[in-house]
């Protein structure tokens, strides 16, 4: 069975932690061993989150005045590059002798014209306090929105995945077996101009959203979308709330979920239910394996 594997914040960042490279990698080597679990008997595509890690370089940048900050397609590409690496080395100790690992920074393509552009909605980065939102959006041109009394954020624009450039890469490596890491953070976002060339954007792709495109384009059998959630739960925070274990695309599609955590994952998963015909499945890393079989988290299936 082949498998695209979502990795969650979670796998790389316990809530709370400071995000140093030691605790990353450490929990990173516990969600190479469930993957390794799951490699034994399936071939998996592994791709990943990376917003805690574009925030610190956004931060790590502010004490470096003497030029402009770095664009978001180059702070996406580093960090798909150094979360790979870190994933891939891990799972290389994790699998078997003689098992090939590879990172592949991934650019996807998205509509230089999306609505997004114009609607700045995906918070990134730090907390910023009045002055310094005020400050910065005079210097940058940046749009920020208020989380919180007097706690500003950057909000970027988050325009739909639409093709992905190194498919035909991703897809020679996978028919050779190799374990890819890809489309990190939901990879770097890039247009083609009205002459035919590529550049990068100002942009965040929804990481749920590009893994989900990925799993469509290479034919995989089942998506799944690993966290620290157990299950996909009906009535979140109400007195009915309760984990669906099973559930159909149009059963969901008629349920209200948080858009900045779970409304991605569960309109990601439906999508290529509905699309595919494979299975998606939601719940927690150390889970995996069951929820591939049904015995945990959410599974959605058309029915």
């Amino acid at each position: 069975m082949r498998i695209v594997v979502a990795l969650g914040g979670n796998a790389l960042l316990r809530r709370g932690e400071p995000l140093s490279a030691e605790n990353q990698r450490r929990n990173v080597r516990v969600a190479a061993k469930a993957l390794a679990e799951l490699a034994v008997d399936h071939q998996i595509i592994v791709t990943h989150g990376n917003g805690p890690q574009v925030g610190l370089l956004a931060l790590q940048a502010l004490a470096y005045t003497e030029v402009a900050a770095y664009p978001l397609d180059i702070l996406g590409a580093e960090t798909e590059g150094m979360i790979g690496y870190v994933i891939e080395q891990e799972l290389m100790n994790a699998l078997p002798e003689g098992a090939r690992c590879a990172t592949l920074l991934t650019q996807i393509q998205v509509d230089g014209n999306d609505p997004a552009f114009a609607s700045p909605s995906k918070p990134i980065g730090p907390v910023y306090g009045e002055e310094a939102r005020s400050r910065l959006g005079d210097e940058r041109g940046w749009s920020f929105v208020e989380e919180a009394a007097g706690q500003w954020r950057r909000t970027v624009p988050s325009p739909l995945p639409r093709a992905i450039l190194q498919l035909d890469v991703l897809q020679q490596l996978v028919e050779a077996g190799v374990v890819v890491v890809c489309a990190g953070g939901g990879g770097i976002p890039v247009i083609r101009r009205a002459d035919g060339q590529f550049e990068g954007v100002e942009a965040v792709i929804d990481k749920d959203r590009a893994a989900g495109l990925l799993a469509e384009n290479l034919k995989a059998d089942a998506f799944l979308m690993l966290t620290d959630v157990e299950a996909v739960f009906a009535d979140w925070g109400g007195p009915d709330q309760h984990a669906i274990s099973h559930a159909d695309p149009d059963q969901l599609a008629t349920m209200d979920f948080a858009a900045g955590s779970m409304g991605p994952k569960v309109t990601s998963a439906c999508d290529f239910a509905s699309r595919t015909g494979g299975m998606a499945g939601i719940g927690r890393l150390e889970d995996a394996a069951r929820i591939l079989v049904g015995e945990a988290g959410t599974t959605v299936r058309r029915r």
